[in-house]
């Protein structure tokens, strides 16, 4: 199954990236749309206006910036949920509080899909670990539905429609293959900064790798304190044929498959050896180091 699956995603990346008119089919899909920017960014404005032309639409978004949030959950304090005039109902939380709370009583029914973005700035390499972009679509798959997290490669939202209208490519285009019925899955997405005529079809990669993050910013608070702002991540370490960054430094839009296992299947072997030595040195005493 697995295999047909990803045999049918490969084949949309083999169309042609020009975008198709859109249809709203006979059964609307229900798609919940978050993000990290906040509710006001021009990125998940842009991807609820494309979403909307073919499938029912809410959008719960964070009330401000959450970028970086990743996972988090805000456990120790009331939650509050508002709504703008344009529909968007947006919390005073972080972006998986806003799935979270979603789907589990604002809503009152279960989305098709969950989609988070379009991020301002790739989730790319080790970035998808501190997305709050990302963490808002893992906590859609959690709850068992299919979860698409979309970002722009660069900062500024230039092209940003464009990037919206591919989005809505890829998720017309992923209901046709009957692939939003099936089990849940998680991807990740970056899409350059081009027109859309200019985009190069879709690429299936693994996660590339970012070096170490720029070193703390330091300065003086007015109170004569000491401020720290976390640096820039890091440059790419690897960019190899392959990987998101070499995907979308083609001018391809890159679309990983992600898994919340964290478990490093490759060395369980190896620990398994080393937990028996220290099982078998603690009965003889105190561990020696």
């Amino acid at each position: 199954m697995i295999g047909v699956w990803w045999e049918c995603l490969l084949s949309l990346g083999r169309r042609d990236a020009r975008l198709q008119s859109p249809a709203i089919p006979a059964v609307s899909m229900k798609i919940l749309i978050c993000n990290d920017d906040g509710y006001q960014a021009p990125g998940i404005q842009a991807l609820y206006e494309a979403l909307r032309t073919v499938a029912d639409v809410e959008v719960v978004a964070p009330e401000h910036n959450n970028s970086a949030k990743s996972n988090a959950l805000t456990l120790n304090a009331p939650l509050y949920v508002h709504q703008a005039h344009n529909g968007f109902r947006y919390v005073n939380g972080t972006p998986a509080d806003c799935v979270h709370i979603a789907l589990t009583g604002l809503l009152g029914y279960r989305p098709d899909l969950v989609v988070s973005g379009i991020n301002n700035g790739a989730n790319m390499g080790d970035d998808t670990i501190y997305s709050g972009t990302v963490g808002a679509a893992m906590e859609g798959f959690l709850f068992g539905i299919p979860s698409i997290a979309f970002s722009q490669v660069d900062k500024g939202w230039s092209e940003i429609e464009a990037a919206a209208a591919a989005a809505r490519q890829l998720v017309m285009d992923m209901q046709s293959q009957e692939l939003i019925g099936l089990s849940p899955w998680l991807l990740n997405v970056n899409i350059p900064n081009m027109p859309l005529s200019a985009l190069k079809p879709l690429k299936l990669c693994r996660l590339g790798r970012r070096h170490a993050a720029e070193r703390v910013i330091t300065q003086e608070s007015p109170r004569g304190e000491m401020m720290y702002w976390i640096g820039s991540a890091g440059a790419a370490k690897d960019d190899s044929e392959g990987t998101d960054f070499h995907a979308t430094a083609h001018g391809h839009v890159s679309v990983t498959p992600l898994k919340v296992d964290l478990t490093d299947h490759d060395n369980l072997g190896y620990w398994a050896q080393t937990a028996a030595r220290l099982a078998s040195a603690g009965q003889g005493g105190a561990v020696q180091p």
